[in-house]
């Protein structure tokens, strides 16, 4: 039976947040935004194991802090991360140990600790059929395609989707997606875009509005908020 891994980066330095720390370790409701997100993986019958990505001089705080803390048993390494986000998933990859060409990678933010159980199995599901995924959700707005200040297109709204994470793959597709863009140099905007241009299909699995990603004082509030209906 192939197994699920998931994959954390969390080395993103937060300059947006305007904190005095990275915004993975900032306090919501007394535990850290990377340890709320840890815990649905660590929770998810569907998680085989866990390895989180951070700035290497942060793996000491982010094991005494997060992983033994709070106990996630599944979390297997913590892995020094890359100049960018993509470098830092690429890192992960290569090093997650006894993975399989047809086990599943769930590839999910650090900072967007509301994911459900129910999106990493639907996730999972359409990745083992697919061989590759995204969570995502219909666009609310009118989106305006905008060139030197002028509007340039208004794109049909039903055709627009606001990607999330988690984004789950065949690890051997996207083992060779990273190979292939180290190799010629190309960076994506996320995974699934690594996917897209070799050509390669992307299901889209139905997220969530709360499956917010954290990155500024004001994604604190609604965080806040969110926690407190919550509970």
């Amino acid at each position: 039976m192939a197994r699920t891994f998931a994959l954390i980066p969390a080395a993103g330095m937060g300059k947006r947040m305007g904190a005095g720390s990275n915004k993975q370790y900032l306090m919501l409701d007394g535990m850290p935004i990377l340890a709320r997100t840890v815990q649905t993986f660590q929770e998810a019958d569907c998680i085989d194991a866990i390895y989180l990505v951070s700035p290497e001089q942060e793996i000491p705080f982010c094991r005494s802090e997060v992983v033994e803390r709070y106990g996630f048993t599944k979390v297997r390494g913590i892995i020094p991360g890359g100049s960018e986000r993509q470098h830092s998933v690429y890192n992960g990859l290569r090093a997650i140990d006894g993975i399989q060409a047809d086990d599943v990678v769930l590839i999910h933010d650090g900072v967007r600790p509301f994911v459900s159980v129910r999106m990493l199995e639907d996730a999972v599901a359409a990745a083992r059929e697919a061989g590759a995924c995204v969570v995502a959700v219909p666009v609310k707005d009118t989106v305006k395609v905008v060139s030197e200040g002028i509007v340039a297109a208004t794109p049909p709204r039903e055709t627009l989707w606001l990607a999330q994470t988690p984004q789950g793959f065949r690890y051997s597709l996207i083992r060779a997606a990273h190979d292939e863009a180290a190799a010629e140099g190309f960076l994506g905007t996320d995974d699934a875009s690594l996917m897209e241009w070799q050509g390669q299909p992307v299901r889209v699995v139905l997220g969530d509005y709360r499956n917010i990603k954290i990155t500024t004082p004001e994604d604190m509030i609604l965080a806040e908020a969110f926690l407190k209906e919550r509970n």
